[in-house]
């Protein structure tokens, strides 16, 4: 019995582990400084914890830098109709969503709008 209840304490500790390593939303973005991006997409990873999608932006002075922009998970995406072959390398995309606290060209999104004019959610409110 004592090694039955050893396992399972061990299992639900280690079962623990992923959620404390995922990051809290205030720690990362500033919620009071929204921000639109409008470029074209360099990369697109759909894996977890986060979606990630790479959009080349112009800057203020006509340089082109590349933003790196957080979503929902895959499988969060799915269920509201996201797929993988809506959002690929060379699409024009605008994205809302909120700064990175660091200051780096990083973003948590909202909600993308595609050329076409259809608007998807990619991430969730501000925290």
């Amino acid at each position: 019995m004592k090694k039955f209840l050893a396992t399972a304490f061990a299992t639900l500790a280690l079962a623990a582990v992923p959620v404390l390593a995922h990051h809290s939303f205030a720690a990362e973005y500033d919620s009071s400084a929204p921000i639109t991006v409008k470029g074209t997409v360099t990369k697109v990873e759909w894996t977890n914890p986060h979606s990630y999608v790479y959009v080349d932006v112009k800057d203020a002075n006509g340089n082109v830098v590349n933003w790196a922009i957080e979503g929902y998970p895959p499988n969060t995406l799915r269920r509201t109709g996201f797929t993988r072959d809506m959002m690929k390398q060379g699409d024009v995309v605008t994205i809302n969503g909120w700064k990175a606290r660091d200051g780096v060209n990083r973003m948590a999104a909202r909600d993308v709008t595609f050329a076409n004019g259809n608007k998807m959610y990619f991430g969730p409110t501000a925290q």
